[in-house]
């Protein structure tokens, strides 16, 4: 027969499995319908974002797909549950529960249409649009989108973020802690988005085809034009054009933002991007 003290021990145990399982449906619950963290990895949408800014994305702008659905991914464990696993049985159905348009020049996170990772890009192209690049300018439906200079982004040349990647600059070889410099350019979008984008130097991208947007699709960009994989290369070094089904949200605001490769380093934190707003 247990004793009393056993009894107690698996009764704490029964009562911290439950806790652990309700928080886990209502984190699951939360990330499905409101909100879900992401961190920037990649430097293709600088200056707007950085490596290591950290935002939640608004699931409610668009509506819901089979891509609101959470990834239950734990690291050094066999537990790799994607949102297919969850949501696949209304995958294609090009159509979203209480949706509302992406609107042209929002940033947004939306799912590889190949890959199934999370990738944060700026909306450019809607359904039927024509998007041409000519010498580094954007163009949209033959008309050329209005790009001034706005100086120099300017950040250090050191290993950036948990993957430690070094940016690429444009001022050509730099060592270590030396300035590493982009131009800067201020682009407005019909509709009157305005936005930052980088230039670092003359790429196969910066002057193509014309692209037709397909219906039900979207084209996307990555601010830091020279360093971006995105709608203007194809599958897999790009993304092409992404359907609506692949949509995660919107990113509105950056909560909070790290220089270093971890969180706890508080030294590195970058007091100045505290729910900054994202433009």
């Amino acid at each position: 027969m247990a004793s009393k003290s056993d009894k107690t021990f698996l009764e704490s145990v029964v009562e911290t499995i439950k806790t652990v399982f309700w928080a886990l449906i209502i984190a699951g619950i939360f990330r499905t319908l409101f909100f879900q963290p992401f961190w920037i990895p990649s430097g293709s949408m600088k200056d707007t974002l950085l490596i290591g800014d950290f935002l939640f994305v608004n699931k409610m702008a668009y509506g819901y797909s089979y891509a609101s659905c959470p990834k239950i991914i734990i690291p050094g464990t066999p537990i790799n549950i994607d949102a297919d696993d969850f949501c696949g049985f209304i995958k294609g159905r090009d159509s979203r529960i209480l949706g509302g348009e992406p609107e042209r020049g929002d940033v947004v996170v939306f799912r590889h249409p190949v890959e199934g990772t999370d990738f944060i890009k700026r909306l450019i192209g809607m359904p039927g649009d024509k998007i041409q690049m000519k010498s580094g300018v954007l163009h949209i439906n033959g008309e050329t989108v209005v790009l001034e200079r706005d100086g120099n982004f300017v950040e250090t040349f050191e290993p950036q973020g948990p993957q430690r990647r070094t940016p690429v600059c444009s001022n050509g070889a730099v060592g270590r802690g030396g300035d590493c410099i982009k131009e800067k350019y201020k682009e407005t979008l019909p509709g009157g988005v305005q936005h930052s984008v980088l230039n670092i130097r003359e790429t196969r991208v910066d002057d193509t085809g014309v692209y037709t947007v397909p219906e039900g699709h979207y084209f996307f960009m990555g601010d830091n034009r020279d360093n971006s994989g995105d709608s203007r290369l194809p599958r897999p070094v790009g993304i092409s054009f992404v359907p609506l089904d692949d949509i995660v949200g919107r990113a509105d605001r950056i909560m909070f933002s790290s220089a270093g490769n971890r969180m706890l380093k508080f030294w590195t934190w970058r007091g100045d991007r505290f729910f900054k707003r994202i433009q």
